[in-house]
């Protein structure tokens, strides 16, 4: 077999952006064959190509956060697999954030050897959030579900039925998992038959060279964008509440940038807390690759070269780097914060590329009971979008998912149709984005009544103490809060963790901060209508082709 010692440019972007529709393609497979509204309306999943070594070649644009979740998945399996123990048609499945399978137990993750003539070439491996465990405390991680290690699904295409028992016995709803978890198999079948077929295209060793060519071009644009950052150290400060927490924690960083190269040190952050809201390594990782790439250069391509020049540190058995047997469930919450230190230490540095504080949590829902209709157990886990911060051009974006997770708001009609609930309200809260030459983008109230059962529900947020902040005079946005709506009538006294008939819920997400000063605010708009052309029906219809016939 010939060694190919050099690709040209145009062969390497057309292998690379096969990449990259290799990913979404699986990412849709999975969404189109869930049966979850979890996966199937919000999205909450994510896709990803390693290659042999575990590097990551392309990511679907998903959930960032759940990059964390994958990126020592092939590591794991390494450790406890050799090679000649690993097959075509193997499966590997796991969750746990402490042997490198995950960053919170409901993500559960599929991964797949990718074979070509005899040697693995490549893996496979998509994420979803199976909306299950609930209903559980979080002073560690033994309370909030099954953790599964690295081990095997299938073995050569054959599914391992006692694996897959045993994670179902441990599940509040099994007939979900079994939908959700043939989705991802399938998923991961896909990206292998896409990958062995630009191997049969260009060869393997032309595919594998243009990988690597990829992960230094990643490299190069990553160390090209910082050197655009002036040099020095920067630091922020931000304050962290949760209705987990007796108190407010207070949570910072210290950037270094030198040269083309970019060192985000959390030393000095708090220890690690009896509450599902630590951080595991790797959920670090993920979070401040995103949090750096959409400040130096969004179009960098995220793979493993982008994090070379990007070092990072952070104590062992903090909240931001947590130790066994740390709690870890709702890490998203912190995750937010820790997008948030990185955007505000930056701010001075590049202040026309950072965004004032967006809602800065992950608001979830978790509610369970009987549905009535069909005395069956339901679980639902929904998260809620808020403010987006304001920008130095333009306003921030009205309720929205922001920064690590990206999901989708899910639809009223999928709700009331899937579960034993109703949507009082679903609107905006008028004037809870920040004000500012800019406006910060509003969060959302959102109103849930229960219908003719007892239902558990458990929300988990952050923001509701604290306000996001506003840059260079914008003034913070609106903060967060829960209410519940009891309806009168039995007589029932219940603990304030359950619902009864008629109950409702209303959640106020927060909105986001404002970015310039607010009294320049009118000089601004009329400026951006002078700027922006205002085209008429008719000269929509005449010169561009399109509006009212």
């Amino acid at each position: 077999m010939s060694v190919v010692t050099t690709v040209d440019p145009i062969t390497v972007e057309v292998i690379g952006n096969a990449f990259s529709s290799l990913v979404e393609e699986m990412g849709m497979a999975l969404i189109r064959a869930a049966y979850s509204p979890n996966i199937k309306e919000r999205r909450d999943c994510s896709t990803a190509l390693f290659d042999g070594q575990g590097r990551t070649l392309a990511q679907a644009e998903h959930i960032p956060i759940h990059l964390g979740s994958l990126l020592s998945v092939v590591e794991a399996i390494n450790r406890r697999y050799s090679p000649g123990q690993i097959r075509p048609g193997d499966v590997f499945v796991g969750n746990d954030p402490y042997s490198g399978g995950g960053t919170h137990l409901p993500d559960i993750v599929l991964a797949s050897p990718i074979f070509y003539k005899g040697r693995i070439a490549a893996y496979a491996a998509n994420l979803a959030h199976h909306s299950d465990f609930v209903d559980r405390t979080h002073a560690h991680i033994y309370q909030e579900g099954l953790r599964i290690p690295m081990v095997k699904l299938y073995t050569e295409d054959h599914l391992q039925e006692d694996i897959l028992e045993m994670i179902l016995a441990n599940c509040q709803v099994p007939k979900e998992r079994v939908g959700d978890l043939r989705a991802q198999y399938a998923a991961n079948r896909l990206g292998i038959t896409r990958f062995q077929g630009l191997c049969d295209k260009y060869g393997l060793e032309m595919v594998l060279k243009a990988g690597e060519e990829l992960l230094n071009y990643g490299e190069r644009m990553t160390r090209a964008a910082i050197a655009q950052i002036p040099s020095g150290v920067y630091r922020f400060v931000d304050e962290f509440d949760s209705e987990q927490l007796t108190e407010t924690l207070r949570l910072q960083i210290e950037i270094t940038v030198q040269g083309d190269e970019m060192r985000l040190d959390f030393a000095g952050n708090p220890p690690q807390v009896a509450a599902g809201l630590n951080m595991v390594w790797t959920a670090l990782l993920a979070t401040v690759y995103y949090a750096v790439k959409t400040v130096i250069d969004p179009n960098i391509l995220p793979n493993a070269g982008m994090y070379r020049p990007i070092k990072v540190s952070a104590p062992k058995g903090s909240i931001l780097n947590c130790e066994p047997p740390g709690a870890i469930d709702m890490r998203s919450q912190t995750c937010q914060r820790v997008v948030d230190l990185v955007h505000g230490a930056l701010a001075p540095a590049v202040p026309d590329r950072i965004i004032a504080a967006c809602n800065g949590a992950n608001t979830s829902l978790h509610l369970s009971g009987v549905d009535p209709r069909t005395n069956e157990y339901f679980v639902i886990v929904e998260t809620i979008g808020g403010g987006f911060g304001a920008r130095a051009t333009k306003d921030g974006l009205d309720g929205v998912q922001v920064h690590i997770t990206n999901t989708s708001n899910l639809p009223v009609e999928c709700l009331e149709s899937e579960y034993p609930l109703m949507i009082d309200r679903y609107e905006l809260i008028p004037d809870s984005g920040g004000p500012g030459r800019w406006r910060g983008g509003m969060g959302i109230h959102r109103q849930i009544r229960v219908l003719g059962h007892e239902a558990v529900f458990r929300v988990a947020g952050t923001r509701q103490k604290t306000a996001p902040w506003g840059l260079f005079g914008g003034k913070a946005g609106g903060s967060g809060s829960v209410i519940i709506r009891r309806h009168a009538g039995d007589g029932i006294v219940r603990s304030d963790k359950q619902l009864g008939p008629g109950d409702a819920i209303s959640i106020y997400t927060p909105g986001a901060g404002g970015f310039g000063d607010p009294r320049e605010r009118d000089r601004a708009l009329v400026a951006q209508d002078v700027a922006e052309e205002i085209v008429s029906p008719e000269k929509a219809l005449s010169e561009y082709g399109f509006g009212p016939r």
